[in-house]
């Protein structure tokens, strides 16, 4: 995966010295019209359909990403020649139509680090797509992969610990459940508290590609980084990247009353002293999500570190537990007063 990432950055350069023209190989048309090619390389994203040559206007990372498995994920983001994006007061970004986000996921000790999955979200007249491509035992090209599947992986937790899962790739309808907001398809990942642009993304490319290149402040912390901000907001990091997207007013999950965005106030909406709605055996027989000072008492850690299907959460995207990541909301709930609610 890290000869994908320096292919990122050199695709960057590229596209930077372009002077804005869509490169040759993206197929703008396909991407703007309403099929759903069986090959990811109909596309023309990846120059020669090489994982590591991406075709891109820009890649990024973020401060905090969604946990997947521990996949390593490379994402970039192809705009058509002549548009740019906004990003809007509440700090989401308005991409234009013909926008692809890609986002591919692999592990470094698996496949020689090939990509397994491809995601693309394409912004079409009608609005976003999700289309997930599987890449191919000989590694040429991707399959659409619309029911979804299951794909044997093998790897190593940063803990060293072996793992042996059925990673997930989600159907469209699994897909239509994480990128719902309102009752339609939208990015979730990319918002400027969160997006970090390449280092070799510059001024006159983030001119090129953004109405308002200022307003790309991520402010949020890194999940796993004390340096960069307090427990509770490595915490609050932390639940926006991986629960926000479906436990918002907008979200799949809005009957919970549990809303996790990074802008909610830390209350009893946000969980502190919250009775269980809507959770079934979810609660596991807990009086609430977060019990101040006691998260053995929290049912948040339960359905974190749960496997089980009507447990779990977040309920897709995971066949594993980031320990670290529920490592972190342990220290912050313990560190809470017992009375904070």
């Amino acid at each position: 995966m890290k000869r994908i990432a320096a292919a990122l950055i050199a695709a960057l350069l590229c596209a930077s010295a372009g002077g804005g023209a869509a490169p040759a190989a993206v197929d703008q048309a396909l991407i703007e019209g309403s099929a759903m090619p069986a090959k990811l390389s109909a596309f023309g994203l990846f120059a020669g359909n090489d994982p590591a040559r991406p075709v891109a206007s820009f890649a990024y990372t973020l401060r905090t990403p969604l946990f997947s498995d521990y996949a390593e994920k490379h994402r970039f983001v192809s705009i058509p020649a002549g548009k740019r994006a906004t990003v809007l007061a509440d700090g989401t970004v308005d991409f234009p139509v013909g926008t692809v986000i890609v986002k591919s996921f692999g592990w470094p000790d698996f496949n020689d680090g090939r990509p397994v999955e491809t995601r693309l979200l394409i912004h079409r007249a009608s609005g976003w797509v999700a289309l997930p491509y599987i890449w191919d035992a000989d590694g040429r090209d991707a399959s659409l992969a619309i029911a979804g599947r299951r794909v044997p992986v093998a790897f190593k937790s940063p803990d060293g610990t072996a793992h042996a899962i059925q990673y997930g790739v989600p159907n469209r309808n699994q897909c239509k459940e994480c990128h719902s907001r309102a009752g339609a398809i939208v990015p979730i990942g990319p918002k400027a508290r969160n997006m970090v642009l390449a280092d070799a993304v510059g001024a006159d490319t983030r001119a090129l590609y953004f109405t308002n290149p200022a307003a790309l402040k991520p402010v949020m912390p890194r999940w796993d980084d004390p340096a960069s901000g307090t427990l509770q907001d490595r915490a609050r990091a932390y639940l926006e990247a991986n629960c926000a997207h479906c436990h918002s007013p907008e979200g799949s999950a809005s009957n919970s009353g549990l809303f996790l965005r990074w802008t909610d106030p830390v209350g009893v909406n946000y969980g502190i002293g919250k009775r269980p709605t809507a959770a079934g055996r979810g609660s596991g027989g807990m009086d609430f999500a977060i019990q101040p000072g006691d998260p053995d008492h929290s049912f948040l850690i339960y359905r974190l570190e749960s496997l089980d299907p009507g447990i779990a959460m977040p309920e897709l995207g995971r066949s594993t537990v980031h320990k670290e990541g529920a490592a972190l909301l342990r220290e912050w709930i313990a560190a809470m007063p017992k009375d904070a609610h």
